[in-house]
């Protein structure tokens, strides 16, 4: 991993490779993850919650 200097361009979107010190990429991008990571754990509360609502109707012997 090496570290980016200023004047170079974004190599890829990955956290390491973004020059955090442009205002506009550190906006863009600090937005951009914390969108992906609030839709991420809503995905993940969705996906566990609805396992756990198969198990509990499963031990009811409930059937689909």
């Amino acid at each position: 991993m090496w570290l980016m200097q200023h004047g170079e361009t974004i190599h890829s979107m990955l956290p390491w490779d973004i020059p955090w010190w442009m205002t506009d990429h550190a906006v863009f991008f600090g937005v951009l993850y914390l969108v992906l990571g609030v839709l991420g754990l809503g995905l993940a509360v969705v996906l566990g919650k609805s396992l756990a609502d198969m198990r509990k109707g499963s031990a009811r012997g409930a059937r689909h």
